[in-house]
């Protein structure tokens, strides 16, 4: 079969440092002149990138390769990429014995040597009886800007490193994502370059942990510099750059001054804290002084009193007691965050935190997870009413229908909302804004995950772009 002909298709599960990474091989795929489908069954190579994070997660990854082997034809190849190949490889193969490749986390940029090796370089004819892998680092340093496909919707990851240096206890992260490997600073502004070129408004910057970019190559508190470089360096094109995964503590006073000085970083900042109690923290091994946070929140709103502030917390850990949670429960009622995401805690194997004594009953875990997002849910409400009133400026997402009458319904997002993980800003009555454009709303309506809002009637009616209308 010749390359010309030749079809892929492939799923992406995880994170979005996933979807960065299944980009990117989508280019090289494509370079190589293979097309892509959205049907399995016309797939000559099949591509799962697989999230091995959790339990769930790696449960689910198998489910998705399981239902593709039993589907799988004669001659069709079935790939098992990212963090579970890595991760588990061998128990992969072992459950999914159809699968006929690994490709480790950081050898996406080889998936065509990947398919060669499995086709035998034969005339395309599969060699049968042997297994490839290409797992752990490659030959050559991570040095060149990523190739990346046109952007879809205006927004698009900036992934700056991969790895993490942090001693988390209930993180698999590093035990297969290795070390800290902090991106050149030229590479990365080269790909955002692009990627604006390419559509984008507004660029996620993801990584295990942002705030420690540049510290393996001994420049510490060097994410200030890029933010800078990525503002100044990219044409008026970009309009929001977002920042997430920042670890406590490292949240420099050069990062906050950077954040409200340059106009295009949005004022949002995701710093996932996993606990509000300090023995928990300990437990879990992460930084358990919480004046630091406080400090670190006073400053970031004192800069920029517009900020909203997203976190993540774990429930259930081994050892946490009631006090423990309720010292959680008021932590949350004293910061006031603008937006909580919570797990309840899955224990890992190979991690410290699997063999903990006192693990917490699933019952109680998914209780303490009620009731964290009962908690939060009237913090959310307020921040978003604070919210009314005011002109708020939204990426477009989509369309939908009101439920009840079928009136059209534009789905856009603020600078308060990262893509995939915060809410929505509805603005009923209007069709026809392009996916990936931006535009103007008042905010006269809050609930509490999502902003309702209508546009300035300038724009839906003087629009040259596009053909935006405002239902009757």
């Amino acid at each position: 079969m010749s390359k010309s002909t030749t079809k892929y298709h492939l799923i992406t599960l995880g994170c979005p440092k996933n979807k960065v990474d299944s980009d990117g091989m989508e280019m090289m795929l494509r370079d190589a002149a293979l097309a892509s489908t959205e049907d399995p069954n016309k797939a000559d190579v099949l591509i799962v990138n697989t999230c091995g994070f959790l339990e769930a997660a790696k449960e689910e990854s198998i489910g998705v390769l399981q239902d593709l082997a039993r589907r799988k034809r004669h001659n069709q190849l079935l790939i098992a990429a990212g963090c579970l190949a890595q991760r588990n490889g061998d128990e992969v193969l072992a459950r999914v014995p159809k699968v006929d490749g690994l490709l480790g986390t950081r050898r996406w940029m080889d998936v065509m040597d990947l398919i060669e090796q499995i086709r035998g370089g034969n005339g395309g004819k599969k060699r049968t009886l042997q297994r490839y892998s290409l797992l752990g680092d490659p030959d050559v340093a991570y040095e060149a800007a990523v190739p990346r496909p046109p952007v879809m919707g205006g927004s698009a990851y900036l992934k700056i490193s991969d790895g993490c240096n942090a001693p988390c206890a209930f993180c698999t992260i590093p035990s297969f994502k290795g070390k800290l490997k902090s991106r050149p600073l030229n590479a990365i502004v080269d790909e955002a370059d692009a990627l604006v070129s390419a559509g984008a408004r507004e660029l996620v910057i993801v990584a295990q942990d942002t705030t420690d970019y540049g510290r393996d190559s001994g420049e510490p508190n060097s994410l200030p510099r890029l933010l800078s470089a990525l503002c100044n360096r990219t044409s008026s094109d970009l309009r929001w750059l977002r920042l997430m995964y920042a670890y406590p503590g490292h949240v420099s006073d050069e990062l906050i001054e950077v954040m409200a000085r340059e106009e295009k970083v949005v004022p949002y900042l995701d710093m996932p804290l996993q606990h509000g109690d300090p023995r928990t923290l300990r437990r879990m091994r992460r930084p358990s002084r919480l004046e630091m946070v406080y400090d670190h929140i006073a400053k970031l709103r004192a800069a920029m009193p517009q900020i909203a502030l997203r976190t993540t917390f774990i429930v259930g850990y081994p050892g946490e007691t009631e006090e423990e949670f309720q010292g959680l429960l008021d932590f949350v009622n004293a910061i006031e965050f603008d937006k909580v995401g919570a797990f309840t805690f899955s224990p890992e194997p190979t991690t410290p935190s699997f063999e903990l004594p006192d693990q917490v009953a699933d019952e109680i875990k998914a209780e303490r997870y009620a009731r964290l997002m009962e908690t939060q849910q009237p913090i959310s409400l307020k921040k978003n009413q604070a919210q009314v009133g005011k002109m708020l400026e939204i990426l477009v997402e989509g369309e939908g229908e009101i439920a009840d009458t079928g009136a059209p319904l534009l789905l856009g997002r603020s600078y308060r909302d990262a893509p995939e993980v915060d809410g929505l800003v509805l603005v009923p009555g209007v069709s026809g804004a392009p996916i990936g454009s931006m535009m103007q709303v008042h905010i006269n309506g809050a609930m509490e995950y999502d902003l309702v809002g209508e546009p300035l009637l300038s724009q839906v009616f003087n629009s040259s772009k596009a053909a935006v209308t405002l239902a009757e």
